[in-house]
């Protein structure tokens, strides 16, 4: 009896997250990969709103017509004082999750070269001439695979570069009165207890009366969904809100490591997406990152190179090494570090800073604000180390 024949692809994407939708929806906008057949697989659906993505942007960007919620000014606060800070050129958005899949897949599905496939890939296998794909159900071959489901026990088997999570949970909330500045989103409040550890509070007002309420954490172990819970609730009793509904929940935890993802890359696989290392290290931060990265895959893959050569190590890698080691030592200073950039800094200077598009004179301009003695100290454990 003859066994199946195989199906083949010119590419295929194992996790079909963030980071593939929104590469295959640029290659389908760059018309340069219409003869490439390609294969998208994951084991969600993505029919439902499972996460919510933030991102700062000064103009109106490519993924401005799903944006659910902008901020012109944000709120930084601990225990001894609070800033109101202008965001002008930038603004703070929000998408919902639902948003960004309906909006993609609407373009993708209509495509005669793009499949979708709701199935769960469990093998991955490179060989000399192509790379063996074993889903639940199938089997598929391709000439290139770009894989996005990301492997804990990798990570977390090192001990060289530290590895944390930013954990949290939040309650969408409606409440009685009138509460919130809907023009205002609360971007950290370390007010609340620190416990030795790194904790902020986050809060992003849609209404008067409706805000997403965040307890966040950026630690290496999590905590018991009653510990979060409780510390939401200590929150709003703290702002005086009384009388509420809870219309929805969210819960995450995202790795922050500076782990060399781009060393598993080969001739024909390519780690992208958190397995690629493309949430930003230092504040777990996904969106804006893979919305560039994604930009210079699509040319990249024009160029006919190996993937392996996709990669461009910078100095803002070594810069969250950097302060992924201090909190990997000492958890409790992060609302010091965070403190001393937001205290007087320039948030201007400082959202260019962390979207990696700054000189290296304006660097020293935003790391000198920081603890110097704290980050000399990590600057020998890091030279010595890497």
């Amino acid at each position: 009896m003859n066994s199946p024949q195989i199906k083949h692809f010119d590419y295929i994407f194992a996790g079909a997250g963030l980071a593939a939708l929104m590469t295959v929806y640029k290659m389908v906008l760059s018309q340069k990969f219409e003869n490439k057949t390609i294969l998208l697989l994951d084991s969600d659906s993505k029919k439902n709103n499972d996460r919510t993505w933030c991102f700062w942007d000064k103009n109106d960007g490519f993924w401005n017509s799903i944006i659910a919620k902008k901020w012109d000014s944000a709120l930084f606060a601990d225990e001894n004082f609070k800033r109101n800070l202008i965001l002008k050129p930038y603004q703070y958005n929000q998408i919902l999750g639902l948003d960004f899949y309906n909006f993609v897949l609407d373009l993708l599905l209509k495509q005669n070269n793009i499949t979708f496939l709701n199935e769960k890939v469990i093998d991955i296998n490179e060989l000399e001439t192509h790379v063996f794909v074993r889903t639940e159900f199938n089997n598929f071959t391709s000439d290139s695979l770009f894989n996005s489901i990301y492997t804990k026990n990798l990570v977390e088997a090192q001990n060289r570069y530290p590895v944390l999570q930013q954990h949290f949970i939040g309650w969408f909330i409606k409440t009685e009165k009138e509460i919130f500045n809907p023009k205002q989103a609360t971007f950290m409040d370390f007010s609340v207890a620190q416990k030795g550890n790194t904790r902020f509070m986050y809060v992003l007002p849609n209404t008067k009366t409706e805000a997403l309420v965040e307890y966040t954490m950026f630690s290496k172990d999590l905590l018991s969904k009653e510990e979060y819970e409780n510390e939401i609730q200590n929150y709003l009793d703290k702002l005086g809100i009384e009388n509420y509904i809870i219309i929805e929940k969210e819960q995450g935890s995202i790795p922050m490591t500076s782990f060399p993802f781009w060393k598993k890359n080969t001739k024909r696989v390519l780690n992208i997406g958190t397995a690629g290392g493309w949430t930003k290290a230092s504040t777990g931060y996904t969106f804006k990152n893979s919305d560039k990265k994604s930009t210079e895959l699509v040319a990249f893959l024009q160029s006919g190179k190996e993937l392996k050569a996709f990669y461009n190590k910078t100095k803002f890698w070594y810069y969250d090494l950097l302060l992924l080691d201090i909190l990997d030592k000492h958890n409790e200073l992060g609302s010091t570090i965070f403190s001393s950039l937001f205290q007087k800094g320039d948030s201007k200077l400082i959202f260019k800073f962390l979207d990696e598009e700054t000189s290296f004179l304006e660097d020293l301009h935003v790391i000198l604000s920081c603890p110097k003695r704290i980050f000399i100290n990590a600057l020998f454990r890091v030279i010595f180390n890497t």
